[in-house]
């Protein structure tokens, strides 16, 4: 008879290694010894999803069997009536991941194994490039080729608005201080840069373009269509979340590969693009959605769909996190690639590019390893990754507002970001 574990408590660990908040969450059992870690970071709002998790899903939870996972996640998602959201779905897959983890450690066995086993080896990822000129982003595009990356994401400006928060001198007086965006100087560049990568570079890599949802429906399939030629393996957030509707339109005109749904927060907003073979690759940010319980749902949708998974993976995520990516990953057999934000193991910490990694891996151990353009898991029971509290709480979160979301069109008017 399988034992019988359950809840005991439900810790919270915010912790910035990198300057971006991090929110982990301990789920702690009637075993002495059994935890599981979770990642519930929604870096702009870390003490928000605190107070739900602490609050209102501890009291809900403590006493819950542990092994009941699916029960535990739709109690979670229902019991405030109305449903997801950035909030409550990244507090309720803090805790949904540290219940897949015990369980694999309760299992001795890593969670791809509990998915149904690994398909793959090792997982492909793309990494980030971005310059203000091109041969600054050449010189890393072949950095990379020689670390065997063989897909990269390019930028040029980073979406295309530059970092500067001032008001440029062409806003009207009085225009509010932002990140200004001219978008259509911004579809020339990013068509002229891809034109001379290709010039220079061949076909042999393969780039990914992120548009970050900040133009118009229709500039975007303009940028689309004047993109075919330079053969992405996709073009990424080219529609913003409520203009989903457009890409029927994409479709019928343009024949780049398109991503869609690091924004999702709901079934709705991903079903319709799957089953009406409307987007390419699904790359919905795992924590957003709620935790690994739905997106494997997600990954065997697609599946049946030709659509292929390309999660989001980016800095404001904690390892446990990239963690549980790269096991659905190996797990999924119409994967398609995995963004890698630069997660390094002890042996390939890569100063030259960013020199905060260390802080990190004192915090965490156990990433999964990047060797030769993949990422291999390391096979321990569960996620495979643990966190030093005491290090963790050398480096605290911060609450300040956040700039970066502060987009603004040539008007002064806000975009969305």
């Amino acid at each position: 008879m399988t034992r019988k574990v359950t809840i005991r408590d439900i810790e919270v660990i915010n912790t910035a290694p990198e300057g971006i908040n991090l929110t982990v969450v301990k789920v702690l059992t009637s075993e002495d010894g059994l935890y599981g870690l979770g990642c519930a970071t929604f870096a702009y709002r870390h003490e928000a999803v605190t107070t739900y998790i602490l609050k209102y899903l501890k009291p809900l939870m403590i006493g819950r069997d542990v092994s009941a996972i699916e029960e535990n996640w739709a109690l979670m998602h229902q019991n405030a009536y109305w449903r997801n959201g950035g909030v409550e779905n990244n507090a309720i897959s803090g805790i949904d991941l540290a219940l897949w983890d015990i369980k694999g450690k309760m299992a001795d066995m890593p969670v791809y194994d509990l998915l149904g086993g690994a398909v793959r080896k090792a997982v492909p990822v793309y990494r980030h490039v971005d310059g203000a000129s091109v041969e600054e982003i050449v010189d890393q595009v072949q950095y990379y080729q020689s670390l065997g990356v063989r897909h990269l994401r390019v930028q040029s400006g980073g979406y295309g608005g530059g970092l500067d928060m001032r008001a440029p001198a062409s806003a009207p007086r009085g225009a509010l201080d932002g990140i200004y965006l001219n978008s259509r100087e911004y579809i020339r560049k990013t068509v002229a840069l891809f034109d001379k990568l290709r010039e220079r570079l061949g076909f042999e890599m393969d780039f990914v373009h992120d548009v970050h949802e900040r133009i118009t429906p229709a500039e975007a399939l303009t940028l689309g269509k004047a993109l075919e030629p330079y053969q992405l393996f996709f073009l990424e957030d080219a529609l913003p979340l409520d203009q989903t509707a457009w890409f029927q339109h994409f479709r019928n005109q343009c024949a780049i590969p398109l991503a869609e749904g690091e924004l999702f927060n709901n079934p709705a907003e991903w079903r319709q693009l799957i089953v009406n073979h409307l987007i390419d690759f699904i790359r919905v940010h795992l924590t957003q959605v709620g935790g690994l319980t739905p997106a494997r749902k997600i990954a065997i949708l697609a599946g049946e769909f030709g659509v292929r998974t390309a999660w989001h993976g980016p800095g404001d995520m904690s390892p446990v996190a990239h963690a549980a990516n790269i096991h659905l990953d190996l797990a999924s057999p119409n994967f398609g690639v995995q963004e890698w934000s630069g997660i390094e193991p002890p042996n390939f910490v890569i100063q030259k590019l960013n020199e905060k990694k260390g802080a990190l891996l004192e915090v965490f151990d156990g990433l999964p390893e990047f060797k030769d353009g993949y990422v291999y898991p390391n096979d321990r029971p569960g996620l495979g990754v643990t966190i030093n509290e005491k290090e963790a709480a050398k480096y605290p979160c911060s609450a300040d507002v956040t700039t970066w979301t502060q987009t603004r069109g040539r008007d002064g008017a806000l975009v969305l970001p």
